[in-house]
């Protein structure tokens, strides 16, 4: 019990107030901001998310004045948590932004027939509908989250001097894709279908539908054993927090990619624990169809470009930014 505490609350030496991740998010804030002014007569809430930006650089200071008085590896993982939470606010608001524009997800389905004669999402679900396999596709898709909590944990509890380092890599891999998907406005099938209609898909008709998605949210029902537990729970919630963006490339494969190349490199048999996750997390993509096949074989390649590039940033500008040993 004494060295849990001592493990959380041990004051820590800091050269920098900043950590890296939070340098990222700040950026990003940055960036979006200038894109609401850029854009602000088209956005439906332009104000409102001024509003909640000027929330979250406060929360930023406030965690860095609570970690300035305590420095430690709780206040620490505090600090990160809230970070890496505030994605869960970031992913639907590439939405809001690439709304505005001329939908692409003809270019994508067409990608996809032309490449594969049919439109693999459709073809999957519809060939592979058992109880079990719907059930574990689920699973696997739902773990995405779980899977990246365990892996920062570990590094948190195993490898602390490498915490912070985790943490921004896969942060600023999020970031690298929430801008991706501003500026390419790809919706997916669970969206696309249902806005020209399966006739249309059907018969490899795949109409330019503009900024169709600017007004209209319809999702279409995922495939697969309705009264199952794993599929109700990734149902609701799609229902919840899903938005007709960020299909191409997949960032499901590709950060869950990013996540297991962590994993790996910092003990194996927990990558080789997470991988069947993977492997099923994977496959739901297209199975229930939130991305053309495409766009999760580009998910997978583009991971390896991101994580080096970020990693190369972080080497380059953070990397003097370590969290230190608890002091004697």
């Amino acid at each position: 019990m004494e060295k849990g505490l001592e493990f959380l609350f041990g004051r820590l030496e800091r050269r920098n107030s900043v950590f890296a991740i939070e340098s990222v998010a700040l950026i990003y804030n940055a960036l979006t901001t200038l894109i609401i002014f850029m854009l602000f007569n088209r956005l439906d809430n332009p104000g409102q998310m001024l509003y909640e930006r000027c929330g979250i650089v406060l929360l930023t200071l406030s965690l860095m004045t609570v970690y300035k008085l305590r420095p430690c590896r709780f206040t620490a993982l505090i600090r990160v948590i809230a970070q890496m939470s505030l994605l869960a606010y970031w992913y639907p608001e590439t939405y809001e932004f690439n709304s505005v524009l001329p939908n692409l997800d003809h270019w994508f389905a067409g990608a996809d027939q032309l490449l594969f004669g049919c439109q693999p999402s459709l073809a999957f679900s519809s060939h592979y509908h058992y109880k079990f396999l719907s059930e574990a596709f689920n699973m696997g898709y739902f773990f995405y989250y779980p899977m990246i909590f365990m892996v920062v944990i570990y590094y948190f509890i195993k490898h602390f001097e490498y915490f912070e380092k985790v943490a921004f890599l896969l942060t600023a891999s999020f970031f690298m894709y929430y801008i991706f998907y501003i500026l390419v406005p790809v919706a997916g099938p669970q969206f696309y279908f249902p806005a020209i209609g399966m006739e249309n898909v059907l018969d490899g008709n795949f109409l330019s539908i503009g900024d169709y998605f600017h007004h209209n949210r319809d999702l279409l029902p995922g495939p697969g054993y309705t009264d199952g537990f794993f599929y109700k729970l990734v149902e609701s919630s799609q229902q919840v927090g899903e938005r007709p963006t960020a299909a191409f490339p997949s960032s499901h494969v590709a950060i869950s990619t990013i996540v297991m190349l962590l994993a790996f490199d910092a003990n194996r048999r927990l990558a080789f624990l997470m991988f069947p996750f993977y492997v099923l997390l994977c496959c739901a993509t297209v199975y229930i169809q939130a991305h053309y096949l495409i766009d999760s074989v580009m998910g997978f390649v583009t991971s390896f470009f991101v994580l080096r590039f970020v990693m190369f940033l972080y080497e380059k500008y953070f990397s003097v930014r370590r969290l230190y040993a608890v002091r004697a």
